[in-house]
């Protein structure tokens, strides 16, 4: 991988020093009801405060769709950002224009100025030139440091970069560091454990982990079109029958990489998808045609326990069973926990993200034994298939 510009990059004393974050937090009432996103990005803003920038932080919120809509306005966050900082943060009325510019040349140095909501301008997500020129207009340098929004060839996280000295904040420094680690420069054995609802959503992930790790250990929903493809019968369980081609196909794409696909051994069946439903543990070849199959069983879930003693690396992304209910959670559960066990005996590096995986984990409480996990949801999957993605292209020398 190219050399990623950081911090370390760029002198900042003195300068306004433009900071693209991703706080479109969970809102209720005008009050943040998860302030994650705000207390990873905190490394970075008060770095740049006591080097003496003007730290202007810019963020999209919701989907306004290129219109000014006040209930998705960024001063409530701003407000919270502020308690939970222990500092003022001024706000700006628009991200552009002369508001912009009068509330920043009154900020102090070390002083933070939140702008408001990018995609109120319909050029942000379209990455129009004019608009990425009035958004630079506001900096004399660039920091990204918002990896779940790096997919996408904004104005605010691709075209600025080329008008300002760009860099990675830390947590953007942070999250290319793991991924790197965990799947372009991993210790082997490398152990994926892919899960979530669908194959046909994440065929491009399959197919390219099958080509740098060791072991593909598929759950949830997507094990059960696996099964199917290998004649398994599985009841009444959600199934995407007419992937199994596709399924074989990753099969034979990994067995040509030297990568084994790791299959559940056991069941644990239900007739409802409820909480608190009567579910069996069955082996694989006695799953009722009138139950759906909606967690790993015991067996399967002391393979793989052994399995990651073995490991050096693990990727994970989604669940291993209908984790959302329980007692459909345990195999998520008891493998999470030992994960995070391994990797805080210095055992093994772990790496997570996308989709329902970091709600799994929090469910596990196995979120904090974790090497590194991303709360990134798309810029993760694009990232793990292997894609390039825009607002860390333009980071590289």
């Amino acid at each position: 991988m190219s050399h990623l510009k950081t911090l370390d990059d760029l002198d900042v004393a003195g300068k306004r020093v433009l900071v693209r974050v991703d706080f479109n937090v969970p809102m209720r009432d005008g009050k943040i009801t998860d302030t994650t996103r705000i207390d990873r990005a905190l490394e970075t803003l008060n770095e740049l405060a006591v080097k003496g920038a003007k730290v202007v932080i810019i963020s999209h919120f919701g989907r306004p769709k290129g219109q000014e809509v006040p209930d998705m306005s960024l001063r409530p966050v701003a407000e919270g950002l502020a308690k939970i900082a222990g500092k003022d943060v001024m706000f700006a009325n628009d991200c552009i224009g002369d508001q912009a510019g009068e509330v920043i040349d009154a900020c102090p140095a070390g002083g933070f100025v939140m702008l408001e909501n990018l995609r109120f301008h319909a050029g942000e997500e379209k990455n129009d030139p004019a608009f990425a020129r009035a958004l630079a207009a506001n900096g004399d340098a660039f920091v990204s440091d918002a990896f779940s929004v790096a997919h996408r060839a904004h104005a605010s996280t691709e075209g600025i970069t080329h008008l300002l000295p760009s860099a990675a904040g830390r947590l953007m420094q942070a999250e290319i560091e793991a991924l790197t680690n965990a799947l372009e420069t991993p210790a082997h054995p490398v152990i994926a454990v892919v899960g979530g609802a669908k194959i046909s959503t994440k065929m491009a992930v399959l197919g390219h982990l099958a080509e740098k790790v060791d072991q593909i250990v598929i759950g949830g929903g997507m094990a059960n079109t696996f099964l199917y493809a290998n004649g398994v019968g599985i009841g009444k369980s959600l199934c995407e029958k007419d992937m199994a081609e596709e399924a074989r196909g990753i099969v034979d794409v990994a067995a040509n990489a030297g990568c084994e696909i790791v299959l559940p051994l056991d069941a644990v069946v239900a007739g409802e998808f409820a909480e608190g439903a009567q579910s069996n543990t069955v082996a694989l070849s006695d799953v009722p045609d009138d139950m759906m199959i909606l967690d790993i069983g015991p067996k399967s879930i002391a393979d793989l326990q052994a399995r990651l003693k073995d490991a050096k690396t693990v990727l994970w992304n989604g669940p291993l069973g209908a984790f959302e209910v329980k007692p459909f959670d345990t195999g998520t559960n008891a493998v999470a926990r030992t994960v995070a066990e391994l990797t805080g005996s210095g055992k093994l590096l772990s790496v997570a993200g996308g989709g329902d995986t970091v709600a799994a984990l929090a469910g596990a409480d196995a979120e904090d034994g974790f090497s590194y996990v991303s709360a990134a949801g798309g810029a993760f999957l694009e990232w793990i298939e292997g894609k390039s993605l825009p607002g860390v292209a333009a980071l590289m020398d």
